[in-house]
């Protein structure tokens, strides 16, 4: 159980840098990379759909198939198009036509077919701010319930139509995809004249109750920042649309793993902009740890940033808790942004985060993953080939210690074997970390100045206290905030 956090006050936290900001979009280049196969995998090829599913069936198994809270995830892709299917799109045609109303969405007028087919089948645009451009947008107008005799398809997700108005005051303009448990859609707000994003959650009781708890959360922590400094996503309101909860945003660009695929593939952003984006997100931790509240769900994919890539927010909740919540489980967080105290079955708190954080910051800096492994298990590995081996007092404490190391501390590795696709087993001592976080960033790295080297050491140290093993020795949002390789923006 997590006690009171100890905050400091907010005039203690350092404002976000208004000289931060880019001439164009290649400022965030890299110019000092240097790729290397060793270093894991791309981080701007990543897709974590597979392997939040996998977890996911693990975690059903654990839980007699109910889908639990913890495992409530918005970034699972869409493989669909921003539209209905060409059948169901007819038979909404055909009852618009029998309306009253003498307006026609479904005109022929090739320029505003809502239906008409991709003209490059099989291409999928690279971001999402090329999703909000690859369809023509019809005006907006209301589409009566009896239109449809089901608005939803079999999964429960609402089906977008662009142009429908939501709402009274919302009108669709783009398909951003969907997670598990909703779909979200770009929107002009009418009354404002400003783009939103809206997620319309799956019409499933289970998620309903998911999705008003990140209300009750969203609500609880913008409340707490009413001038917007710090950082986190703003819930405008929420309604409901045709059995749907729905909550609005504000409106964003792309998220950091985007920002990894246009900018940085496999050679990272240059650190100037890794420091920025650092600082924003500790300022975001420093206000969650404010309102005692686990984001619990924190990696490239649910930050956010805006058009000039120069501020970020952390947003997605769906999985966030009271940080008295703290249900043990194995598979909170996302696998490769998950802290070894949720694997090993220990209590855990804020500290989750700040894992989850150095994790993403050695992304943005390097292109690359850090900690990978198909299984909680080749995770542990994957930490102790960078970390170390953990300590008696930790694994004492580790509910789930016995399924990871033996009685005498040694991990016992469970491998899948690369020709018969076995799970094999082996007994592995660690001593020393195998290749350590500072290795990994200077190799990273190519033509330093002396500088650039003492900028980059104070970044390892930074990620090193973040990635501690022992949850009671990880760096809190109010220390890094006030660490040497943060506050040389500020000078």
């Amino acid at each position: 159980m997590a006690s009171a956090p100890m905050t400091p006050t907010e005039s203690q936290d350092p404002a976000s840098p208004s000289a931060f900001a880019f001439t164009n979009d290649q400022d965030l280049a890299n110019g000092k990379a240097q790729g290397n196969e060793n270093d894991g995998p791309s981080a701007a090829d990543y897709d974590p759909t597979m392997d939040m599913r996998e977890d996911k069936q693990r975690d059903d198994q654990r839980h007699g198939e109910e889908v639990s809270s913890s495992a409530y995830d918005e970034t699972l892709p869409t493989t669909e198009q921003d539209v209905l299917l060409p059948a169901e799109a007819a038979l909404v045609e055909e009852k618009l036509k029998k309306s009253k109303d003498d307006f026609d969405m479904f005109a022929d007028d090739d320029d505003d077919d809502m239906f008409a087919e991709d003209p490059t089948p099989g291409t999928k645009p690279k971001t999402s701010e090329d999703v909000a451009k690859a369809v023509p947008i019809p005006q907006a107008k209301e589409l009566d319930i009896g239109m449809l005799d089901n608005w939803d398809d079999i999964e429960g997700y609402y089906k977008i139509i662009l142009g429908e108005l939501l709402n009274g005051r919302y009108h669709v303009q783009a398909n951003l995809g969907k997670g598990m448990f909703s779909g979200v859609v770009r929107a002009m707000d009418m009354t404002t004249r400003k783009l939103v994003a809206i997620k319309l959650i799956r019409n499933n009781e289970t998620m309903r109750k998911a999705g008003m708890k990140e209300i009750e959360i969203l609500q609880k922590i913008n409340n707490a920042d009413p001038e917007d400094k710090k950082h986190m996503i703003r819930l405008e309101r929420y309604f409901e649309h045709k059995g749907h909860l729905c909550m609005v945003f504000e409106n964003l660009s792309i998220n950091l793993r985007e920002v990894l695929k246009k900018f940085g593939r496999d050679v990272g952003i240059n650190l100037r902009a890794v420091r920025a984006y650092a600082q924003q997100m500790f300022l975001g931790l420093s206000l969650m740890r404010k309102c005692n509240i686990l984001h619990a769900d924190l990696k490239p994919d649910n930050i956010l940033v805006n058009e000039t890539r120069n501020m970020l927010k952390i947003c997605d909740l769906g999985s966030a808790s009271d940080a008295s919540d703290n249900e043990i489980t194995p598979y909170l967080v996302s696998r490769f942004y998950r802290a070894p105290e949720i694997i090993l079955g220990m209590p855990y708190d804020f500290a989750i985060d700040i894992w989850s954080v150095g994790c993403t910051l050695y992304e943005l800096y390097t292109g690359k993953i850090l900690f990978t492994g198909r299984t909680n298990n080749q995770m542990l590995r994957s930490i102790m080939d960078c970390r170390g081996k953990f300590t008696t007092k930790i694994l004492k404490r580790a509910q789930f210690a016995h399924v990871h190391f033996d009685e005498m501390a040694n991990f016992i590795s469970v491998e899948q074997d690369k020709l018969t696709g076995k799970d094999t087993i082996k007994t592995l001592t660690f001593a020393k970390p195998s290749r350590d976080l500072r290795t990994r960033l200077m190799s990273a790295s190519k033509g330093l100045t002396d500088v650039e080297t003492k900028e980059l050491t104070l970044f390892a140290d930074l990620l090193d206290r973040c990635l501690a093993l022992n949850p009671e020795k990880r760096i809190t949002p109010a220390e890094a905030l006030k660490h040497p390789f943060i506050l040389k923006m500020l000078r």
